[in-house]
């Protein structure tokens, strides 16, 4: 459903990616503008128990996520291969920015066993994302999975933007289907991959 909605939302931000590339800011500038301000949202907001707030501004930093290839594709500076390395690697830092904000707030509120599933959530969900990149080093494909990082966002925030609210038991819930849900995207990676190279 995610991956439908892309290129609506693509089509919105494009007068914004036009006026950025039009003063000659980039799709790297970009890419590092909506990394810091989701890394500064999730570790400033989420341990002080502001969930609702920082979960819309990360949801705004997000969406650099979309508009850097907009940019890129409007003629922004920054190479291609060198903007695909970049964005891949800070994605990792502003989810992991994203999950140790909330690690903190439940560290703060003294509830260690939320804290732990919301570690594995950070856990599984990097190795979801390491498995893709090392399929695809080794050419082969790993593109399955429940859990993909649209999903986990989604999930994360909606869960501690109505939280916030007053929602009761919708943080925990949602940390619980989301740790669950990544690991079991974990082991269909790997099987994909296992019957890919028995394939060969």
């Amino acid at each position: 459903m995610l991956k439908l909605l892309r290129p609506a939302m693509t089509r919105i931000l494009t007068p914004l990616g036009r006026a950025l590339a039009g003063r000659g800011i980039g799709p790297d500038a970009v890419t590092a503008i909506g990394t810091l301000g989701t890394v500064v949202s999730a570790l400033l907001f989420f341990p002080l128990g502001h969930l609702t707030w920082g979960a819309l501004a990360i949801t705004v930093f997000v969406l650099f996520d979309l508009l850097d290839g907009v940019v890129a594709r409007l003629g922004g500076k920054g190479g291609s291969t060198w903007g695909a390395f970049l964005d891949s690697t800070l994605d990792r830092v502003a989810d992991s920015a994203i999950f140790a904000g909330l690690i903190l707030y439940f560290v703060s509120i003294d509830d260690t066993l939320m804290a732990a599933v919301t570690l594995v959530c950070l856990i599984a969900g990097t190795l979801v994302s390491y498995a893709k990149a090392r399929a695809e080093g080794l050419g082969l494909t790993a593109d399955v999975g429940l859990a993909e990082r649209p999903e986990r966002l989604v999930v994360a925030l909606v869960a501690a933007c109505f939280s916030g609210l007053g929602v009761p038991y919708i943080l925990p819930v949602g940390m619980w289907l989301l740790a669950v849900a990544s690991l079991i995207t974990v082991v269909q990676r790997v099987v994909a991959v296992y019957q890919q190279t028995r394939e060969k």
